[in-house]
């Protein structure tokens, strides 16, 4: 193979999910940089793939990469995976390949499973843009500070979570989101136990509690976008009547609208609304 890293995805699951390529790449490959060489041995040898391999993992992932940059420097390939799914998507290796492409060498992606991508197929989403955040802040007040960021992006939010923490994450989405998005719960996917269930938002704390094998392995969350939009929220609504009550109607919405990014035509209706109501300084 030409020298390079070789970004290769592995089963997240169910072994028969590999790819022909991945299986070509990984046994043609010089060394294979692995997250858990505990974890990987068993089933690189399942391909009958005996290369030797280069531990990689967040720990040891900048001294690591320096020797995965001179073996291919001497004219070999390096095949990078991780314990399950595609490297450096919540995973081990963004580093590294950040390392190895600033030292000139090419990285090749070698795609095949993916939580994120598996979890999407089956949500139903509508065409729209959807945000991938990965895991959610371990500590509760982080956890939460993350959530009130990401609830105004108007797009599907993706969140990876674990077992141990998956009852106070779905607790703190309906704590701070809108109640009318849904939730996609996919739990251990093409696993033995696979389990995706959609439902409302609010409803997500009793589909746990609800049964204890509901709450083991390894989850992704999908929740829909908020709804649209209708009137101003809080923080607008403050900047428009802090404006009207120094300037015109027209330039009070022209400004309000240049400092929060809303359409300016928002802030027109709502100050003739205030004006209307008599909540408002009489401003033309």
């Amino acid at each position: 193979m030409t020298p390079a890293l070789y970004v290769v995805a592995t089963p997240i699951g169910n072994r028969e999910d590999v790819t022909q390529r991945a299986i070509a790449v990984l046994r043609a490959a010089s060394a294979v940089a692995c997250e858990d060489t505990r974890h990987s041995r068993p089933f690189l040898e399942g391909l009958g793939v005996a290369v030797p391999l280069i531990p990689l993992h967040e720990h040891n992932e900048r001294r690591a990469v320096d020797r995965v940059i001179a073996l291919i420097g001497e004219g070999k390939s390096v095949a990078l995976v991780s314990d399950a799914g595609t490297p450096g998507i919540s995973d081990p290796g963004g580093r590294a390949v950040a390392a190895v492409r600033a030292a000139g060498i090419p990285v090749i992606p070698i795609p095949g499973p993916s939580a994120l991508s598996a979890a999407l197929s089956v949500a139903g989403l509508a065409d729209g843009p959807v945000l991938f955040a990965g895991f959610l802040p371990a500590r509760p007040g982080a956890r939460q500070a993350e959530i009130r960021r990401l609830a105004a992006v108007p797009a599907a939010l993706v969140f990876y979570e674990a077992p141990h923490r998956i009852e106070e994450a779905v607790a703190d989405l309906i704590a701070l989101l809108e109640p009318d998005r849904t939730l996609l719960v996919a739990r251990e996917l093409t696993k033995v136990f696979e389990e995706i269930a959609s439902m409302p938002l609010p409803a997500g704390a009793a589909w746990l509690a609800a049964d204890a094998n509901r709450r083991r392995g390894e989850f992704v969350l999908v929740v829909s976008a908020p709804p649209p939009r209708t009137g101003l929220d809080a923080e607008a609504e403050r900047v428009l009547r802090l404006l009207l009550a120094e300037l015109p109607v027209k330039t009070a919405a022209r400004l309000a609208a240049e400092l929060t990014g809303r359409p300016r035509n928002e802030f027109y209706a709502r100050a003739l609304a205030l004006k209307a109501d008599g909540d408002g300084p009489d401003r033309r």
